[in-house]
């Protein structure tokens, strides 16, 4: 069984981070993906921490210490990809390690900024080695994914799944309606996503949201759980 755990900590984790550490470290997923990691002194010592417990094999962009972007902790033997070299704007928002039978891209995508991350993504999609993008999409399909239509980024979702790749949530779950984010007017958003390859769907036997670490006000997202065999 593979596990592979996604979750944005909310800028960094910041006093929340030891708690945050505690969760993730007994949840026990083989693989874990975190949105708005920093590059700061609370990122030493997630990676530190993570290291202590098995997470050998980790993935972190050169993004400046304040600045939101994503990392990748593995406990399997894996390949680092950054994307610095395509000039893009945000680019250190995606990571990915080939793990061999697959690759697992990470993924912190701005939210309502343009950026053309989702070309990346397109084009790792093509690739012939199955693949999982994990992470905080900040966008998702309107009108499924929240009630209205301000999602910027439907449209590249959507050619996602032209490219092969399937949302796993929605493959488990069909149309039901969770949410991983909530506004103050108490707004739901579904941005947290995980999409693999059609290939590996046969093999997913759990996706879900762990609602409960939001609830508990360890971050303002609830993260994702995704279990392969």
């Amino acid at each position: 069984m593979l596990s592979l755990l996604s979750w944005n900590i909310q800028q960094g984790g910041g006093s929340r981070t030891t708690v945050i550490l505690k969760a993730i470290i007994e949840q026990r997923a083989e693989i874990v993906i975190l949105s708005e990691f920093r590059n700061n002194n609370n990122g030493k010592l997630i990676r530190t921490t993570m290291l202590d417990f098995g997470y050998r094999y980790q993935a972190v962009t050169h993004a400046d210490k304040e600045e939101n972007s994503v990392a990748i902790f593995s406990k399997l033997p894996c390949n680092t990809t950054l994307y610095h070299q395509t000039g893009m704007e945000y680019s250190a928002n995606v990571v990915s390690v080939d793990l061999g039978m697959m690759k697992v891209c990470g993924v912190y995508l701005p939210h309502k900024k343009k950026h053309r991350l989702f070309d990346i993504l397109h084009q790792e999609a093509q690739g012939e080695t199955p693949l999982i993008i994990a992470g905080d999409y900040n966008t998702g399909i309107n009108g499924i994914d929240q009630k209205g239509t301000s999602f910027w980024y439907t449209d590249e979702l959507k050619q996602l799944a032209k490219l092969g790749m399937k949302d796993a949530f929605r493959a488990v779950h069909d149309q039901k309606r969770e949410y991983s984010w909530y506004s103050h007017q108490g707004n739901g958003y579904r941005y947290d996503h995980t999409y693999v390859s059609e290939v590996l769907l046969p093999l997913i036997t759990h996706c879900e949201y762990l609602h409960q670490w939001r609830e508990d006000k360890l971050s303002d997202h609830s993260p994702m759980l995704i279990t392969l065999q």
